[in-house]
């Protein structure tokens, strides 16, 4: 089989195989499949196949740049799914995102907030956001570091055009199995705000982690969401420019 009709039939083989996996994950830790979002993560992807995979099941996508955000809502590509910011958000960009998305993935800095915040109170909504946690204390990476989350997640609950919906964060690159500690840190980080943020704790229920490579470990550690690109759409193929 060959063309679209191809790539669409492996879609769904990859999207049958992902949500397979999560269950098998799920069960081996006592935990609900139902438990655990699956989130396409489209970066690079066409309109026509952001369609297919929704066609297909998918109900969250994830997007990580604002131009690729941007242009895919003005083809309606994410019609029939909910949309979140997965990538790196800079403050001068946030107005093509606040209101637009469900999720704002990565927040990382009290500035960025205080932007949200601003854009937000000017549409007269309330943006979801998960702050973003540097788990691995990588200087390539966005995040702010575990000691400094709480603080961090105190700050979000003070703006009132921001809801904080709970932690995100990208580990570092281990084999296979070797990266779970960063996951369980992440677990406990995640109890432990959602403790301290009692008056808030039923909208803090997402802990977003895991990637095409680790999202079973994630899975067993106990994240809520997951990530996945490369294991649903196979190894990219640029569509945009970078810049």
């Amino acid at each position: 089989m060959t063309g679209m009709e191809g790539k669409t039939v492996s879609l769904e083989e990859n999207i049958r195989k992902v949500r397979e996996n999560i269950t098998l994950a799920a069960r081996e830790v006592g935990r609900e499949p139902g438990e655990i979002t699956l989130c396409a993560a489209t970066k690079t992807q066409s309109d026509g196949t952001i369609r297919a995979a929704i066609a297909a099941g998918i109900a969250v996508c994830g997007e990580n740049r604002v131009q690729e955000l941007t242009a895919h809502l003005d083809a309606d590509a994410y019609a029939g799914s909910e949309l979140h910011f997965i990538g790196h958000l800079q403050t001068n960009k946030v107005k093509q995102v606040v209101g637009r998305v469900e999720l704002i993935q990565s927040v990382d800095s009290l500035r960025l907030l205080e932007a949200i915040d601003r854009q937000a109170a000017a549409l007269a909504l309330r943006q979801n956001i998960l702050l973003e946690i540097n788990i691995g204390r990588e200087s390539s990476k966005s995040g702010v570091l575990p000691e400094e989350a709480e603080a961090l997640a105190q700050a979000a609950l003070a703006f009132p055009n921001i809801r904080l919906r709970g932690l995100m964060a990208i580990p570092p690159v281990y084999p296979l199995g070797e990266g779970r500690r960063f996951f369980r840190e992440m677990r406990q980080l995640y109890v432990d705000i959602k403790r301290k943020m009692a008056h808030n704790e039923n909208d803090i229920n997402c802990l977003s982690m895991g990637m095409s490579g680790d999202y079973m470990d994630a899975v067993r550690e106990g994240a809520t969401l997951v990530r996945v690109g490369t294991a649903l759409f196979g190894a990219r193929e640029p569509v945009f420019p970078q810049g």
